[in-house]
């Protein structure tokens, strides 16, 4: 399958860890804007927490993903929810004005798309969510391990850089 190709699931894993990370640091400081960024060989952490700090809910992170609790992959700060939200708001929005000719008729349409836009925002509130957790996140982190975690910059934005390794078994 397509999202179990190496480059993507090992994205995945590092967003689902990122997203359960998100979560253990939001605990501890629910007043810090804390974001991140995965690829495949790890993901960012922006916001003002240390270095130590990161480390520990890195591992926590890990082991609670582990011990199967999946709900930590899925965040509600997500790109993937924005992006669901904007498509599908967007491309509703869009359908009853694409077929008009003149500004007039586009003008008489615009409580429709409008309309259309709501249905498209109410029906990505779920959606959202269910995309992180069936495609953009992978919550079994199969033989994930941390590999080291870098502080990149202290002044303004801080930021960390985590660096994964998928370890194979080797006989």
């Amino acid at each position: 399958m397509f999202l179990d190709l190496p480059l993507i699931l090992e994205t995945r894993r590092n967003h689902a860890l990122e997203h359960a990370t998100i979560h253990i640091l939001a605990e501890k400081y629910p007043d810090r804007h804390i974001a991140g960024h995965s690829n495949p060989t790890g993901f960012f952490i922006l916001g003002n927490v240390s270095t130590e700090d990161l480390t520990n809910a890195v591992d926590e992170a890990l082991t609670r993903l582990r011990a199967g609790e999946s709900n930590l992959a899925v965040h509600p700060g997500c790109g993937t929810n924005y992006a669901t939200t904007a498509l599908l708001a967007g491309t509703l929005a869009w359908l009853p004005l694409s077929g008009s000719k003149s500004n007039r008729q586009r003008l008489w349409l615009l409580p429709i798309a409008v309309g259309f836009a709501i249905l498209g925002y109410t029906l990505s509130r779920p959606l959202g969510p269910f995309l992180q957790a069936k495609v953009t996140t992978e919550a079994d982190m199969g033989n994930l391990q941390i590999e080291h975690i870098r502080l990149l910059a202290k002044r303004g934005l801080v930021t960390h850089r985590v660096i994964t390794k998928n370890k194979t078994h080797e006989t």
